[in-house]
């Protein structure tokens, strides 16, 4: 009996994706937004192999044969085809939801209204974005002299003018301008989800029962999202050769630091944003402070785009894991965001520990796959424990879900283990601990005057953690 797989996307599109399964009569048990099983089961197809990914992943799940069928966005179908088209999924239907646009952005404060303007740029333009490969098309397309592509998990829109010529971001269709200050020039794709098959898997396999019932089913037009627009904040950055550029994270992170800067005396305007802003104000002398994700933070500081970051010791050892000769420096122990990054495996893997999946490897005639968000750390970690032949497989959350069936080995986080208990995993190796560190870059890069305000700056974080 042929095996059929397919996958389904977490996040913005299931909602609407369970929606059309659910019209289409597939009667899927747990595919909802109290998601807690990455494994679905269809009452119509019970011999259907369903699992949920995030949504950046699926692309290439489909793409590489683990799945046959896939539903995602067309902007990572996009964002994989520009770059590897050989390997492109056979697109099979505009669902005609979850539509959006990619745009590409610069800030008001930047002397560029027009395409034309970015191609008289005399210096080099920088594209910050999500999508890297679609950003160097776009460049390439456009025939600049001189680009860098900055790849960045999210908050692409952070960093124009003063980091970036340009941000390639999504937005609502029809935007007309970002929170940041950041206005569209040019739409470079208009993307809504699509159904997207293997290539051999459409040539080879019967797929005609289950997309049948997909057809002539479509949803009811939503509402769409309102693009943010309610707030900008004037991009207002400080000129002076002694300002200091400081990242701090977003997301969960931003109640601790928070909490670290008010027993620091330091008034923050903004931080947490409800608009998106990620420009704040605050009561710092002379700072620049930008809000990015906590995994780019440790590239940006050694490329020079920030002076000091606040980050997790986790992405800081994986950047150093790709680039060991990097200036960035730990500075601070914030003495927060307390987790172990482990190895991990399914309960059922006869092995309990490193020396165990090691002996296990040397009688494995298929390369070990691990699959990791610490991509370079994931290389190191199978490469100096000798696990043999190894593919790493990155993944952009949501990782449990590759076991076993896409992955046999896990390079994760966790605080208590609940979660890989949960998904019938185990933890065999703990590779180290991890806290947020203020982190800077080593060396004599700076003026005399900007490392006194630099050290000055690191004693007010360090004061504020010592007071517990």
């Amino acid at each position: 009996m042929t095996i059929i797989r397919i996958a389904l996307p977490k996040g913005r599109l299931l909602n609407d994706t369970a929606t059309l399964l659910e019209k289409a009569g597939w009667r899927l048990d747990g595919y909802d937004t109290a998601l807690r099983n990455y494994r679905i089961k269809s009452e119509k197809f019970p011999d259907v192999k369903i699992k949920v990914f995030q949504e950046k992943d699926i692309p290439v799940q489909v793409a590489i044969g683990n799945y046959d069928l896939g539903i995602c966005g067309l902007d990572w179908v996009e964002e994989l085809s520009s770059k590897y088209s050989a390997y492109a999924p056979v697109i099979l239907r505009d669902l005609e939801y979850g539509k959006g646009a990619l745009y590409v952005a610069a800030s008001r404060a930047a002397d560029i209204n027009t395409l034309e303007d970015v191609k008289a740029q005399a210096d080099t333009v920088h594209i910050a974005s999500e999508y890297p490969n679609l950003a160097e098309k776009f460049a390439l397309e456009l025939r600049l002299k001189r680009f860098g592509i900055y790849p960045v998990w999210g908050a692409a829109e952070a960093y124009p003018p003063d980091r970036a010529t340009l941000a390639l971001i999504s937005g609502t269709p029809e935007a007309k301008e970002f929170v940041n200050g950041i206005r569209p020039l040019a739409s470079v794709l208009s993307y809504s989800a699509r159904l997207i098959a293997n290539r051999q898997s459409w040539e080879q396999k019967d797929l005609s029962e289950i997309l049948g019932t997909l057809e002539n089913i479509s949803l009811a037009p939503t509402p769409e999202a309102e693009t943010k627009t309610s707030f900008y904040p004037p991009t207002i950055i400080i000129r002076d050769a002694t300002a200091i550029r400081l990242a701090l994270p977003d997301g969960h992170q931003q109640k601790h630091v928070v909490n670290i800067l008010n027993k620091a005396g330091v008034k923050m305007t903004d931080y947490p944003s409800a608009t998106g802003n990620r420009r704040p104000g605050s009561s710092l002398e002379g700072a620049n402070i930008t809000v990015i994700r906590p995994q780019d933070m440790p590239l940006q500081v050694a490329n020079g785009n920030f002076d000091l970051a606040i980050t997790g010791h986790d992405w800081v050892t994986d950047h150093k894991a790709a680039f060991p000769s990097s200036p960035v420096v730990e500075l601070a122990d914030l003495k927060y965001g307390w987790v172990k990054i482990v190895a991990v495996v399914c309960n059922d893997v006869p092995a309990a520990n490193l020396y165990e999946l090691r002996e296990l490897c040397r009688k494995a005639e298929t390369p070990l796959r691990v699959a990791s968000e610490y991509t370079n750390l994931s290389d190191k970690y199978a490469r100096d424990n000798q696990l043999g032949m190894y593919r790493i497989i990155p993944t952009w959350g949501a990782t449990e879900a590759f076991l076993p069936e896409d992955a046999d080995l896990l390079i994760e986080n966790t605080e208590t283990g609940g979660t890989i208990a949960r998904h019938n995993l185990k933890i065999i190796d703990t590779l180290f601990e991890s806290t947020a560190r203020f982190i800077g870059a080593g060396g004599s890069r700076y003026r005399p005057e900007k490392q006194a305000r630099i050290r000055q700056l690191i004693k007010l974080f360090t004061d504020a953690v010592a007071k517990g």
